[in-house]
């Protein structure tokens, strides 16, 4: 046992919160981070035995699990000859804490806890990893949302060996959640294992009790075996359906007659009605094209994003962003696997064939379940006809997954349309090169949207696009060009709204090039109106929020970010969103927002393994978290990739500072400013930043013009 007020392995023994059989848990304190920590510390005469085997299985499987509703390792080690490692301290308590104080929990609370749980299991079990000993117990409440932990007697999914038993007989598992194939000792114990234990949980958060009791561990487990699982409706009249139907299923007695996966047992439980209202979601995949001639390549692309525009302004349906669909361009994917990865219940895909005066859209919405068509059609017309198609796939789209237009949406998908189809071509072309982001590309997309007003002088969007470009590189790239290019996209999102004051994406960027002319008033106002006339305006909420971090106000800030992320999963948005909450102080809430924003930035960073600002911007999350290592294995390759770059300099900068690298933080902080990072005011505010405030150093790079 540790005394208190000792320091062992760098933390301080505040007081010990729990005892097993093989390791006592402190609550310690991390100075080098300044946060409360769970230490687990394993019995000296126990490292040399199975136990001690278990515990380095704990360690290596929680080093390699890193998911918002699994409790993340923060350190490990030896001292003294007693193997330790380091965890979040978790104010909340376990589910069995709250199942005390509750006896029986609200059903929606219930079945939320239970799937996030099973989300949790399901990644695992992804990575091969099965937990085999899921109870209350080790289940933590960080608020409202559950985290798994306590992995020490995982196995991985395939080649289980029966080790129900250790050598001095103590049962691993706990009888009162333990499936019928583990109770019996079968030598393949996989995850539908972790399935009939999680119904196990969730039918006692429910009933007020497991399925099954008994005087002693033999007779829960016989009656495992054995026993009819006694009816839900008998103990808590009122349960929905779907649940009661999912948890009889899942506490199945073989394997083979419960859900395939822990995931098919989450959806289960809201229901197939649920489930449509909750998920209408797709990802639009960059259309084909067929034209023969890589010059169309653009126009492809071009009506790909259209449909993923008209799309997002369809109430009730939530879209893929460009970012992420467009990374499965030109491979052969399985729907089901897409389906998977960007968490969509739809994949529509298609092709654009022009030849002369003629165009050709063809376009397929498939199901990311199954695998099967629902809605396929053939569009042949004058290119002149391009606006009206887009809009057709998008209402189609939406009657097919049972979305509900109201009249409002309707109108809110009409667009500024040109008189002249080359200038929409010109468009197009623009289009395809913004969105690329490097300083070259905006230039020619900025070309691209001049020649598409001079085929058609009273074309809005042409116009906004002009101003976007000419603000991003005002924003991203000042040089000597850098007055110039905001005087340019000051005039051109003039013109926009003069030739189309209803067009959203035309407030949205004025409002972006107000706030660069420090007008913030007017700015907040045409992001107002942006959001007014298309309520799920992405843009104006992420600009504004920008915007408003980097005038101190953070409150406004966080709220924004998050309201942008619900719009559309955005690995930016969801990073920004739980910095707001770290300069607010708001920790608990920041840190479960960083565990949000790890997989969205991992799904990112897989799809788009170039993109080096969001390699950093993984690796301060890493950091914020508690994964020193990785983190800084992130900032590495990130430097490796683009070492020049001002936002991969300045988030490294970030990183450096919030692991205590001081010098190495100036070092990239200067990198950062050099290379044009202009945003001082955004630094003042930073938390990541918050060790080097009183750094002379960091003073004079404040100070510097």
């Amino acid at each position: 046992m540790l005394d208190v007020g000792i320091t062992f392995a760098g933390y301080v023994i505040r007081q010990e919160v729990g005892r097993g059989g093989m390791a006592v848990v402190y609550l310690a304190d991390d100075s080098r981070h300044g946060r409360p920590v769970a230490l687990k510390v394993l019995k000296a005469e126990l490292a040399a035995s199975e136990a001690g085997e278990r515990f380095h299985r704990e360690i290596r499987i929680a080093s390699t699990l890193a998911h918002p509703n699994i409790l993340p390792l923060y350190d490990s080690g030896e001292q003294d000859g007693r193997l330790f490692y380091v965890m979040p301290w978790v104010e909340s308590g376990s589910l069995r804490t709250r199942i005390e104080r509750g006896h029986q929990l609200p059903i929606p609370e219930a079945v939320r806890i239970a799937r996030e749980v099973a989300d949790a299991l399901a990644y695992a079990h992804d990575r091969g990893v099965v937990h085999r000993d899921i109870k209350p117990e080790n289940v933590l409440l960080q608020g409202e949302h559950p985290v798994v932990a306590d992995f020490g007697v995982a196995r991985a999914a395939s080649g289980v060996a029966a080790d129900h038993l250790t050598e001095d007989g103590a049962m691993i598992g706990t009888p009162a959640y333990m499936s019928p194939e583990q109770a019996s000792g079968e030598s393949q114990v996989g995850p539908a294992a972790d399935q009939y234990a999680l119904a196990c949980v969730l039918y006692e958060m429910l009933a007020g009790q497991p399925p099954f009791t008994g005087v002693d561990s033999r007779a829960v487990l016989a009656r495992h075996l054995l026993d009819r699982v006694p009816p839900l409706a008998t103990v808590r009249p009122g349960v929905p359906d779907p649940v009661r139907r999912a948890i009889s299923r899942a506490l199945a007695k073989a394997p083979a007659d419960r859900f395939a996966t822990v995931r098919e047992f989450a959806a289960a439980l809201i229901g197939p009605e649920a489930e449509d209202e909750e998920g209408s979601s797709i990802a639009v995949l960059p259309f084909t094209n067929m034209s023969g001639s890589q010059e169309d390549e653009y126009f492809a692309d071009g009506i790909t994003e259209e449909i993923i525009t008209a799309l997002t302004r369809i109430d009730g349906l939530r879209v893929a962003a460009r970012t992420s669909s467009f990374a499965f361009k030109g491979k052969n994917v399985d729907v089901r696997g897409i389906g998977e990865l960007l968490n969509v219940k739809a994949v529509m895909e298609g092709s654009v064939r022009r030849a002369g005066n003629t165009l050709r859209i063809t376009a397929q919405l498939v199901s990311t379940t199954d695998g099967y068509h629902l809605w396929s059609e053939r569009y042949d017309a004058e290119p002149e006809d391009v606006f009206a198609i887009q809009d057709k796939i998008a209402t189609s789209i939406a009657r097919a997954l049972q979305v509900v237009l109201g009249e409002e949406q309707r109108l809110a998908m009409t667009r500024s349309q040109p008189s002249d189809i080359g200038a929409y071509d010109f468009y197009l072309r623009g289009l395809q090169y913004l969105h690329l982001g490097r300083k070259k590309s905006l230039v020619f997309a900025r070309q691209m949207f001049k020649r598409a007003v001079q085929r058609d002088p009273e074309y809005a969007r042409g116009y906004a696009g002009i101003a976007e470009a000419c603000a991003l590189l005002h924003h991203y790239y000042p040089g000597e060009n850098h007055v110039l290019d905001l005087q340019q996209a000051d005039a051109a999102s003039l013109k926009a709204l003069d030739l189309d004051p209803s067009l959203p994406e035309a407030h949205a960027t004025r409002g972006f090039v107000l706030w660069l002319l420090d007008r913030f008033p007017e700015a907040e106002r045409e992001f107002q109106l942006a959001i007014e006339l298309d309520p799920g305006q992405f843009d104006a909420r992420y600009l504004w929020a920008r915007a408003s971090f980097q005038r101190g106000d953070i409150e406004q800030a966080a709220r924004l970010f998050e309201e942008a992320s619900r719009m559309r999963e955005d690995h930016e948005a969801y990073h920004f969103a739980a910095q707001a909450l770290t300069a607010l102080g708001r920790d608990a809430e920041a840190e479960a927002a960083y565990r949000r924003a790890l997989p969205v930035l991992e799904r990112h960073i897989e799809l788009n393994p170039d993109d080096a600002r969001a390699i950093t911007m993984g690796a301060v999350a890493l950091s914020r978290l508690g994964y020193r290592r990785r983190a800084l294995e992130w900032a590495e390759r990130a430097i490796a990739a683009d070492p020049e770059d001002a936002s991969v300099c300045y988030n490294v900068a970030c990183l450096f500072a919030l692991e205590g690298e001081r010098d190495r933080a100036i070092e990239r902080l200067r990198c950062a400013l050099r290379a044009g990072f202009a945003h001082r005011d955004w630094i003042e505010h930073d938390p990541d930043l918050e060790s080097l405030r009183k750094d002379s150093r960091f003073q004079a790079l404040l100070q510097e013009r």
